[in-house]
């Protein structure tokens, strides 16, 4: 075996030319120069650069709206909840690509690039069918998300941004795809194409810099939005197309027989004519299903408990809820990109040691013992994750002291133009902020259970969601709530269950390390396409 992986060794030690040896170290050193997208540092780089991006741009059009009409602010916050709802779509298929697709060792390239494509035909079709869901259903939406003084004028913008949803739902699975698929460049490229686009035709149209004499709307920042969205997730479409394609024309001819050969002892396909086919299928489908309904589940338990919230906070009026709405924007914003790029990365390669591992101990074994399951090989699985959990420690809390200290008011001031809303705004921020280092910790942890046993990952977040956020959120309802106390219930719900599910998912973890050394997992088997 170790020949078929450097098929020409002797050349390497036999003395040549005087111009190969420099040439030799010169491809070495452009190789190193490139930040490796299979190894965690370089991806850890492409992710933070592809979630930086978005995060910037919605920062800047919560800026411009601002100066569109300071009272339209929170009519931009629909977007987020439309992308929240959305968001129970994102998390369930496409979290199965990282026990899927993210096997490399056990699964043949042709086999997971049938799932990538399965997952992402499957996602833009529900996608569309959501957007028009959305969109019939504007005014019942607004009712529920938008303050009573502004409902009127958010219907149209309720309706262009319910598209986003189909562009969200394609963009989603190409990127969680392509990082399984350790191309990371992939989702970098379509954040850029988002952004650049972004940036220009607002710069243009609705921006202070804007060109002509008209008066911008919010309609239109919204239109804007929805047309660089739909064009990032087909531009990202094509090029992740375009890069699977080329390497597997290049694994093809460069291995020849050996690529078949290859592919066999990797277990992948069933030997027939068929194992190479990289077409959707049913079955395909099928071994992305069985845990991504796991994670839909959870998503939408989630989710569901979080609007249910929202709704509370909407009806408490506009400033109350132009406040969350800014809080929201500051502290899911840029800040939490580096918390966004280390799951994602931790995600990926906790993926692939579990593969590796279950590759070793044999795949159809559901009851590894002894050895096989020591400390030794479950610190190794779980490595990416305890790396990005320190590095996110080293950077959320100092941002979230210095923005605590001296940023979260004059920024909230800024996009309200209220002096009250920013009050109310720096009050949220400092009194739970500290639970979102918590938070920054937990879900890399949690990233572990995702990315191996996604069953253990479902379990905690409802332990989570069930024992705290429900009761909370019934108080919540009950409660004769008004805007001066609203956040003693509130920032207990909100803080509170960032908190109770830090302390779960450490809990959970120390079981699944647990019953895993001691023989008594049940390992589930994925490999039925």
């Amino acid at each position: 075996m170790e020949h078929t992986k450097n098929p020409q060794p002797p050349p390497q030690s036999s003395p040549g030319p005087a111009p190969e040896e420099p040439k030799s170290k010169m491809r070495f050193r452009l190789r190193r120069l490139h930040w490796p997208r299979d190894r965690y540092a370089g991806a850890l780089v492409f992710n933070f650069a592809a979630f930086i991006l978005p995060a910037l741009y919605g920062t800047l059009s919560k800026l411009w709206v601002a100066n569109i009409d300071s009272s339209l602010v929170v009519t931009t916050d629909v977007y987020t909840y439309i992308s929240v709802v959305a968001e129970v779509l994102n998390e369930g298929l496409p979290r199965a690509a990282w026990v899927t697709i993210g096997d490399k060792t056990s699964r043949s390239l042709p086999e997971r690039l049938r799932l990538t494509y399965t997952l992402i035909l499957v996602q833009s079709v529900l996608g569309l069918v959501m957007s028009v869901a959305f969109a019939s259903g504007a005014e019942t939406f607004a009712k529920g998300f938008v303050p009573v003084e502004v409902r009127d004028l958010s219907i149209g913008y309720i309706r262009i941004s319910a598209f986003s949803a189909f562009g969200s739902a394609m963009e989603t699975a190409v990127a969680v795809a392509a990082r399984a698929l350790d191309k990371p460049d992939v989702p970098l490229v379509v954040s850029s194409v988002k952004f650049s686009a972004n940036i220009i035709l607002d710069m243009l149209i609705i921006s202070t810099f804007r060109v002509g004499s008209h008066t911008p709307t919010v309609n239109v920042q919204a239109g804007i939005q929805l047309a660089c969205n739909l064009a990032a997730a087909l531009a990202g479409l094509g090029y992740v197309l375009f890069k699977t394609s080329a390497r597997r024309r290049r694994k093809e001819s460069g291995r020849g027989v050996l690529a078949s050969t290859s592919s066999n002892d990797l277990g992948g396909g069933d030997g027939g004519e068929d194992s190479d086919s990289t077409r959707p299928t049913v079955s395909a489908f099928l071994t992305l299903l069985r845990p991504g309904i796991l994670t839909l589940v959870e998503s939408a338990i989630r989710n569901a408990l979080y609007l249910w919230l929202i709704t509370t906070i909407v009806s408490l009026g506009s400033t109350y809820a132009t406040a969350w709405g800014v809080f929201v924007t500051m502290r899911w914003g840029l800040i939490m990109v580096p918390v966004y790029a280390l799951e994602a990365t931790s995600l990926t390669f906790v993926g692939h040691n579990w593969g590796r591992w279950r590759s070793e101990i044999g795949v159809q074994n559901r009851r590894p013992t002894g050895d096989r399951a020591g400390f030794k090989s479950l610190y190794h699985i779980a490595r990416p994750a305890l790396v990005s959990v320190v590095v996110a420690l080293v950077v959320e809390v100092p941002i979230a002291i210095f923005i605590s200290l001296w940023g979260a008011r004059p920024f909230a001031r800024y996009l309200s133009a209220s002096d009250e809303v920013a009050d109310v705004a720096q009050r949220m921020w400092r009194t739970i902020d500290w639970c979102y280092i918590l938070y920054a910790v937990s879900i890399q942890l949690a990233a572990v259970l995702l990315a191996t046993r996604p069953k253990w990952y479902l379990y905690q977040s409802l332990v989570s969601n069930f024992l705290y956020v429900l009761p909370w959120a019934i108080v919540c309802q009950v409660a004769d709530l008004n805007p001066d106390k609203a956040w003693t219930y509130h920032g207990l719900v909100f803080g509170g269950s960032l908190v109770f599910s830090f302390i779960c998912v450490v809990v959970v973890l120390g079981i699944w390390g647990w019953v895993l050394r001691t023989g008594r997992a049940r390992l589930e088997v994925f490999h039925t396409s």
